[in-house]
């Protein structure tokens, strides 16, 4: 806004005048404004009301519509500090017998306590004296995963193969044990660790792994007897799985090669088009630019402030030529790398006939493998065997249960049987009862706490359309705001916030919409029933409190101090009756549903899905207002600065009189 000085030769109080002269105008900005502001908090409350009238209608009546959300069943446990029940709607209402045999439990491994200088990085070879070659099986379930140990594997290496192989392990550098568990609890998920070869074994002793317990020793066992057909049969099976892990890692190795080969290649033509020479001329050179380069930073050192912009240019010139070729041989390092990776895959390869089979390598490796697996779990089975180094290996144990008379076996403590949901929390020696029934509280809760929401909602509805008239207020302006207390600024916006929703009239369509439907009641087998039926009904006019009126009160319900001394025929019902009960709310909230679907439709220009009230049509008035804003605020503006400019030519002609008649004074010798 332009500072402006005025009044210096009239005397007169420009700014007071001008705010007098144009006051018409600003009161009727002021008074747009307002009618805009009012618009925003009726738009306000209107959302705050529209959620809670969406709450009711998506999530309560969306279920309380299906018959099938009120039947529920419950099943009642004489023990349940043992069993945790679920009942499905499809359980059966009867009473079973129940014996918890025994809870299921997770395989773990304890292993032996190590030096405690063993630390994550320490290498297998060199903290333990691990060979190299030293195979190890992991078994879970029906998959055996062999892992071999190089020179380089260290402690975290190990127990990462071991999570590769489908088990929960650790080292506890602290305490100095190893940690393995099965993934999960029963025997189908529990593990076994055995050695592959006679170094492998070693290896578990020395790792303080081995372990002789019940399921290690079944797995040496099956070797140890394995017949010569069935040696042949898992020679054939292990070529083929390696064959397939061959080719798929030969034909990520060849996608590899093909990418970094183009990586080399444009790095080559790059530099080319850069520099103008072959790189591999300059990776030969290399030597003598790395000598022009510290000669020419000593030189650019010496000459410190005045070293010349020219040296400097060279200089990243040939910076820049050096991280060139040094990115170049890096891309061929890894070229380089993935050959030999290929090379190293392709012994086991072999093309015949343009079918890529096991070379005689990988079928001659596997065989010794297996030879050697099978010559270990010999020697183990005989008795010619290191002794075992884990602390305590726990078997993994599937749950068991006897329902009626039959056993029931799960890998966790959970069972599905016949519609229930069996936790079990504690092995038993006595029976437990399970009685299945109908919910019936749940029925008459989720009625309960359909009106507990219905009565909030409706009396707050009639709270708004009811409410006080606010005449003679409109919202402030800042000035007003000003000159009363901050106090008397909250009081004054909430008597009109208050009364915002006076006699709305999408207020008054939909509270009375959701009011006759309740009134209507619902078909229950040919019949028609109200809700007075079931001891459903509103207050007395004359006892209700203001704006109360259209609540329903359940009789007999114990949270209810106006209706608690009566009889509750809702429960009464529900008992006696359930599928009625349940057809007629179920009926009656698809009917309440299906008039607010209605109410929340998008009509064009005017209101968008799921909005109870005029949103549409709310926000291009509100947008208009802003319009009529800017156009009243720009006339404003124009009013003042006509007015100014006149003030301003006034005083002007004052001063050039004031000038003229001092001149004049002067001659006279005034």
């Amino acid at each position: 806004m332009p500072i402006r000085i005025t009044g210096m030769n009239s005397g007169l109080d420009t700014e007071s005048i001008i705010s007098e002269l144009v006051k018409a105008q600003k009161t009727k900005t002021d008074n747009i404004r307002k009618k805009q502001t009012s618009l925003q908090w009726k738009q306000d409350a209107w959302k705050e009301l529209n959620s809670k009238v969406y709450k009711l209608f998506q999530n309560t009546l969306g279920s309380m519509r299906f018959s099938t959300d009120y039947a529920k069943k419950v099943t009642d446990v004489s023990n349940n500090s043992a069993v945790k029940v679920l009942t499905g709607s499809d359980a059966m209402n009867i009473t079973q017998k129940l014996q918890v045999s025994h809870m299921a439990e997770s395989g773990y491994l304890t292993g032996g306590k190590l030096d405690k200088s063993i630390t994550k990085e320490s290498k297998l070879k060199d903290a333990l004296g691990i060979q190299e070659g030293s195979r190890i099986s992991v078994t879970v379930g029906d998959k055996t995963t062999d892992i071999t140990i190089d020179e380089n594997m260290t402690v975290n290496g190990f127990v990462q193969k071991l999570q590769e192989a489908g088990v929960e392990a650790n080292f506890d550098a602290k305490n100095g044990r190893f940690h393995i568990a099965a993934k999960t609890s029963g025997e189908e998920a529990d593990f076994t660790i055995t050695g592959a070869n006679a170094a492998g074994t070693d290896a578990l002793s020395k790792l303080g792994i081995l372990s002789y317990d019940e399921n290690a020793m079944k797995e040496y066992e099956k070797y140890a007897n394995m017949s010569a057909a069935d040696k042949e049969a898992l020679i054939t099976k292990e070529t083929e799985r390696r064959l397939k892990e061959y080719i798929s890692q030969k034909d990520s190795l060849v996608k590899t090669k093909e990418e970094q080969q183009k990586a080399v290649d444009s790095s080559k033509e790059g530099f080319t088009k850069e520099y103008g020479e072959d790189i591999d001329t300059a990776v030969a050179g290399k030597a003598n630019l790395k000598t022009d380069i510290d000669n020419l930073k000593q030189k650019i050192k010496d000459a410190g402030d005045s070293a010349s912009e020219d040296d400097k240019t060279e200089l990243a010139k040939l910076e820049g030529k050096m991280a060139a070729i040094e990115k170049y041989e890096g891309e061929k390092e890894q070229l380089s790398a993935t050959e030999q990776s290929i090379a190293s895959v392709d012994k086991y390869l072999k093309n015949d006939g343009g079918n890529v089979v096991a070379s005689d390598t990988l079928k001659n490796e596997v065989t010794a493998q297996v030879e050697a697996k099978i010559q270990e779990a010999n020697d183990i089975v005989s008795g010619s065997r290191p002794a075992a180094t884990a602390e305590k290996k726990t078997i993994g144990k599937s749950a068991e249960i006897t329902l009626n008379g039959v056993t029931y076996t799960s890998e966790t403590n959970t069972f599905e049987v016949n519609g229930l949901t069996i936790t079990v929390l504690a092995e038993t020696k006595d029976d437990i009862t399970l009685t299945t029934r109908q919910d019936t509280d749940g029925i008459y809760n989720k009625i309960k706490n359909f009106f507990k929401e219905y009565n909030s909602l409706i009396n707050e509805m009639d709270k708004l359309y009811n409410a006080e008239s606010a005449k003679g207020y409109d919202p402030l302006t800042d000035e007003e705001k000003d000159s009363m207390s901050d106090t008397e600024v909250e009081k004054w916006e909430a008597k009109i916030k208050d009364s915002i929703l006076r006699r709305d009239s999408n207020l008054s369509t939909l509270s009375s919409a959701m009011k006759t439907i309740m009134m209507q009641g619902a078909m229950v087998n040919g019949k028609q029933m109200y809700l007075a039926d079931f001891g459903i009904e509103t207050g007395g006019w004359f006892t209700s409190t203001e704006n109360e009126k259209n609540a329903y009160h359940i009789n007999g319900d114990e949270d209810d101090a106006s209706v608690s001394m009566k009889e509750n025929q809702l429960k009464a019902a529900i008992e006696a009756d359930p599928e009625s009960v349940i057809t007629f709310f179920s009926e009656l909230s698809n009917n309440l549903y299906r008039e607010l679907d209605s109410q929340s439709r998008s009509i064009d220009g005017i209101r968008s899905f799921g909005s109870f009230y005029d949103d549409k049509k709310m926000k291009d008035d509100y947008d208009n207002y802003k319009t009529k804003i800017k156009k009243a605020e720009e006339q404003l503006t124009a009013m003042e600065d006509r007015w100014y400019k006149k003030f301003s030519a006034m005083e002007t002609a004052l001063a050039k009189m004031q000038s003229n008649q001092s001149a004049v004074s002067a001659l006279l010798g005034g």
